[in-house]
């Protein structure tokens, strides 16, 4: 596991380094509510040089940038609708998917599946410093 402490302007060297090394599969985001999640994806698809507006897809599940960046979130929902939707099939997809509130269930999943993921947390330390813990499975 690698560990960042890091403020918002020093965040794009972190999602470039992600983005750059992990160029296709799942990209599971876990944190608090308000910890960075959302905030991670549009660094990381500012670095891919796409230049459209990145929101949480917290209603609509999957958010789409360009062809290749996938933005899911479970929070709603959870992984069993995400499952009985079909949606595991779009992990499958080329291309980078961040799924915002994964969880071990899901990464075990993709294991199974075969399918490259790594997990960040995030954590809040501080208004503009936060903490994130990259796990490669």
């Amino acid at each position: 596991m690698r560990k960042y402490l890091l403020s918002l302007e020093e965040l794009d060297a972190l999602a470039e380094d992600i983005v750059k090394n992990f160029c296709s599969g799942v990209v599971i985001l876990r944190g608090d509510l308000a910890a960075g999640k959302t905030t991670f994806v549009k660094t990381a698809v500012k670095y891919l040089g796409i230049n459209e507006e990145v929101t949480s897809p917290t209603f609509s599940l999957q958010h789409c940038y360009g062809e290749r960046v996938f933005h899911y979130d479970l929070y709603n929902h959870g992984l069993d609708h995400f499952i009985s939707l079909g949606m595991l099939e779009e992990l499958e997809r080329e291309g980078l998917h961040f799924v915002e509130w994964g969880d071990d269930e899901l990464a075990g999943i993709l294991n199974l599946a075969e399918i490259k993921n790594i997990t960040i947390e995030i954590e809040k330390i501080s208004d503009d410093k936060r903490e994130y813990r990259i796990c490669t499975h």
